[in-house]
């Protein structure tokens, strides 16, 4: 039995590892998951992984829940036949009264299965106000749900219209009254300091929060009518630090369409200039990344990132400081990775550094949670106001820096806003 609960605990320890695996890939790559609709597929996963765990669980909790009430009985039985025996043996005047005593000092025996009985009640109480938490996650709704009939974009144009948008965390106003306009093609910079609402503005356009008034229009429909996994697969996010799951380099350029092809995923990661460097890996594709991508260096995860988006073919583009983190010759690699990929498509870039954001065919420029300033490059440095502010403050700290950027560039015609 004791061998049985050594293997069986070694069993738990190596399950429990995986749904900490899981755990550890989905939870902090929360947004990448969200953006690329894959929900269902990392619970599956994440259900999988549970269920082995509950299976080696149950299994180890049948042995044990047999040996503890052996060792138990046994101790119990020794008690007993201490007190039959001593008093037999008093009555035959074999042993007197003060030697049934010192036997029955082995009666602490008896409490120490208490204090054990104690434990298990104190250890049981703590899981059930564990599985009261967790019920409680699992029981949470939603702060986007689902409309009852939600309409679903089988082929979306990229048109956005955002009509006296506010949005409040708790009673804190984060963007007020946000009225915008972005055309199909376009590509949008969001321009502000830190706090000053960019960030929050995207999470709305990905409704990963849902508007606290006016209302959000995406090729003419209420976001909040839309198929919210529906309308992500139409979204494609590069964020300021590439979150790659562990695995396969192919598996994570495919992750938002898991039935790829191989073909499919070199044409992606040729495109985003990826493909030489993944051939230089000693498995190529099938190479692992490593846990969060470590494997691979900060311009080599933002390219497998930015062939992931190419993939899914996204109507709506979201760059989010794509390459704020990265050194000038690996930002020049990316920059024409990204010329492939903002291309036809409606794109939205936030970036520290203004001069990646020059060709964008309007400027937003916010403060404080609201637009103060729209306009391209040009109109806004003629207007002398807030941007023209923040371009000289930053080409005075970084003079040399900007002389070797390279815009992203915005191949298509300009809209209204």
């Amino acid at each position: 039995m004791r061998h049985r609960l050594r293997i069986g605990f070694e069993k738990v320890d190596r399950i429990w590892a995986e749904v900490n695996n899981v755990l550890a890939d989905t939870i902090p790559g929360i947004r990448v998951v969200k953006a690329f609709a894959q929900e269902k597929r990392e619970a599956a996963r994440f259900h999988a992984a549970n269920q082995r765990n509950l299976h080696v669980n149950d299994r180890v909790n049948r042995v044990w829940s047999l040996f503890t009430p052996t060792v138990t009985l046994l101790t119990e039985v020794g008690l007993l036949v201490v007190w039959i025996c001593g008093i037999w043996q008093i009555s035959h005047d074999e042993i007197t009264v003060g030697v049934l005593t010192a036997f029955l000092a082995y009666i602490g025996r008896f409490y120490i299965r208490l204090d054990s009985m104690s434990r298990i009640v104190s250890i049981t109480q703590k899981a059930a106000a564990g599985t009261k938490r967790i019920f409680d996650i699992l029981d949470h709704v939603s702060s986007v749900p689902e409309s009852p009939d939600p309409v679903h974009l089988s082929a979306a144009q990229g048109r956005i219209e955002l009509r006296n948008v506010s949005f409040r965390y708790g009673t804190r106003s984060i963007v007020r009254d946000i009225n915008l306009t972005i055309q199909p093609g376009e590509m949008i910079g969001l321009v502000g300091h830190s706090g000053s609402g960019k960030s929050t503005l995207v999470n709305l356009i990905c409704r990963f929060y849902d508007v606290t008034e006016g209302v959000m229009l995406i090729d003419g429909h209420d976001i909040r009518t839309l198929s919210i996994a529906g309308y992500r697969k139409h979204i494609g996010l590069v964020l300021q630090e590439p979150f790659l799951f562990f695995g396969t380099i192919s598996e994570n350029i495919a992750y938002g369409k898991p039935g790829a092809t191989r073909e499919e995923i070199v044409s992606a990661a040729r495109a985003a200039h990826a493909h030489e460097f993944i051939l230089r890996l000693p498995h190529g594709y099938d190479s692992l990344v490593g846990e969060r991508g470590q494997a691979l260096s900060g311009g080599e995860r933002q390219r497998i990132s930015i062939a992931r988006a190419l993939l899914i073919d996204p109507r709506i583009l979201i760059l989010d400081e794509a390459t704020s983190s990265v050194d000038t010759t690996t930002e020049k690699d990316i920059q024409k990775a990204l010329d492939n990929l903002v291309r036809g498509r409606t794109t939205i870039a936030i970036a520290h550094r203004l001069s990646t954001l020059r060709e964008a065919d309007h400027l937003i420029v916010l403060d404080r949670g609201m637009i103060v300033e729209i306009g391209n490059h040009a109109e806004l440095m003629a207007q002398q106001g807030y941007y023209y502010r923040l371009w000289l403050a930053q080409a005075r700290n970084v003079d040399t820096e900007d002389k070797t950027m390279v815009p992203i560039e915005a191949h298509n015609s300009r809209g209204s806003v």
